[in-house]
C-alpha cells in the first residue's frame, strides 16, 4: 500500500513522500525499510532517531529526526490498531480439513444432535461436539475440541477455538469469541456448610456473554445458581481469570490475566482491573474504575476511583505507601534508635527532676 493511501485509510496527515510503497507494521526498534512503526509512549520517542522504519504514526506534537516520513493522528495507538488492519487483516479461519468430502462447512468428525440447529456457512471442524436442542448461528468457527452444550445458544460469527468448552443453556451473543480450553458456565462454588460438611447448592442458573466479548484461554465465568452470571457488549478479558458465580460486569471492560472475582458483584461500563487484582464477593465498582495490577478491592469502589494495593487505596496513596514499604526494615532501625534517645532523654529529665526537689 502507497503511504498516500494509508494515510488516508487511517485517517492521519501525511509528512512526507505518499509514493513509499509500505508492507507491513513492526514495533519500532525492529521496524526496517517498507514497514511503519508507532509512538504512542513517551519512553519510545528516544527510539525515534534511530528507527530503520519507512514511517511512523506519532501525535502532532511529536518531534522526529529530518527525513523520517510522519502519519500524524491524535490517538497513534489506534490510528496504528488500523494500520494492522489495513495491512495484515484478522486471522483468517480454515475450512475444516475434510470439507470436500462433506460439506464445505462441517467435517465428517464433527458431532451434532439431530436437533441442534447450525447456522449457515458455519464452519464445524474434526472433534467439535454440539449437543441436544443447542442453536449456533450463522458464519461461526468450532475448532476441534469446542463443545456447546444442551440448548446453549451462540449468536452469528462466534469463534470457539480448540478446547472451548460452553456449558449447557449459556448464550452468547453476535462475534463473541473463546479462546482454547476457556469454560463458560461450570458451576458456581455455591456450597452450604451443615454438620462439618460443605453440601452442594443446585447452580441453575447461566452465563450471558453479550455482543462482541471476548474470553482469553484458560478463563472461567461460572453459572450461577439462579438466575444469570453476565458479561457486558465488548468487554475483554486477556487468560487465565476466573468470574464467580452471579456476577454481573458492564460493556467494554477491560480484564487483565489472572484476576479473580468473587460472586454477586456487580461491575460498571469501562472499568479496568490490572492483572493478578482480586475482588471480594457482593461488592459494587462504579462505572470507568481503573484498579492496579494485584489490587485487592474488599468494599465497593465509586465511580472513576483510580485504585491500587492491598486493601484498595486511591493510587496515588498506593503509590506513596508502597515507596515507604521499600526501607521497612530501614524504618524499624531508626524508630528503635528514637526510643532509646527518647528513654535516654526521660530519664535525663527524671534526674534533673530529682535534683531539683534534693536542692
Amino acid at each position: 500500500m502507497r503511504l498516500d493511501e494509508l494515510a488516508s485509510h487511517i485517517q492521519a496527515t501525511l509528512r512526507g513522500d505518499g509514493a513509499v510503497q509500505i508492507t507491513a507494521c513492526a514495533s519500532i526498534d525492529s521496524a526496517c525499510d517498507g514497514q511503519v512503526t508507532f509512538v504512542a509512549n513517551p519512553r519510545y520517542i528516544s527510539h525515534l532517531g534511530s528507527t530503520k522504519a519507512s514511517a511512523v504514526i506519532v501525535s502532532p506534537e511529536v518531534v522526529t529526526r529530518p527525513g523520517l516520513a510522519r502519519l500524524e493522528a491524535k490517538d497513534p495507538y489506534f490510528a496504528f490498531r488500523q494500520a494492522m488492519v489495513a495491512l495484515h487483516g484478522f486471522r483468517v479461519h480454515p475450512l475444516p480439513a475434510d470439507a470436500a468430502a462433506s460439506t464445505p462447512d462441517r467435517s465428517p468428525m464433527a458431532v451434532v444432535h439431530p436437533s441442534a440447529t447450525i447456522g449457515a456457512s458455519t464452519q464445524l471442524h474434526a472433534g467439535s461436539v454440539v449437543e441436544r436442542g443447542a442453536v449456533v448461528g450463522a458464519r461461526c468457527v468450532l475448532y476441534p475440541g469446542a463443545y456447546v452444550g444442551a440448548g446453549a445458544t451462540l449468536g452469528d460469527q462466534c469463534v470457539l477455538f480448540p478446547g472451548a468448552t460452553v456449558y449447557d443453556g449459556c448464550r452468547l451473543g453476535n462475534r463473541v469469541t473463546i479462546h482454547a480450553h476457556a469454560v463458560i458456565g461450570s458451576d458456581g462454588f455455591g456450597y452450604a456448610t451443615h454438620g462439618g460438611r460443605h453440601e452442594k447448592i443446585p447452580q441453575n442458573g447461566i452465563v450471558v456473554l453479550e455482543d462482541d466479548v471476548e474470553i482469553g484461554s484458560g478463563c472461567v465465568v461460572e453459572r450461577s445458581a439462579m438466575e444469570e452470571t453476565r458479561i457486558g457488549a465488548g468487554t475483554k478479558f486477556a487468560d487465565l481469570i476466573s468470574i464467580g458465580h452471579g456476577t454481573r460486569i458492564g460493556k467494554h471492560c477491560l480484564v487483565v490475566s489472572l484476576v479473580g472475582i468473587s460472586g454477586s458483584v456487580e461491575i460498571g461500563d469501562y472499568v479496568v482491573l490490572g492483572g493478578q487484582a482480586g475482588v471480594s464477593g457482593h461488592l459494587k465498582i462504579g462505572d470507568r474504575v481503573v484498579a492496579g495490577g494485584r489490587t485487592g478491592i474488599i468494599s465497593d469502589v465509586p465511580a472513576g476511583a483510580r485504585v491500587a494495593g492491598f486493601p484498595a487505596v486511591d493510587m496515588q496513596m498506593a503509590r506513596r505507601n508502597y515507596l515507604i514499604s521499600m526501607d521497612l526494615g530501614g524504618m524499624a532501625k531508626r524508630v528503635k534508635q528514637l526510643e532509646r534517645q527518647v528513654e535516654t532523654l526521660r530519664l535525663q529529665l527524671n534526674d534533673s527532676k530529682e535534683t531539683r526537689e534534693n536542692s
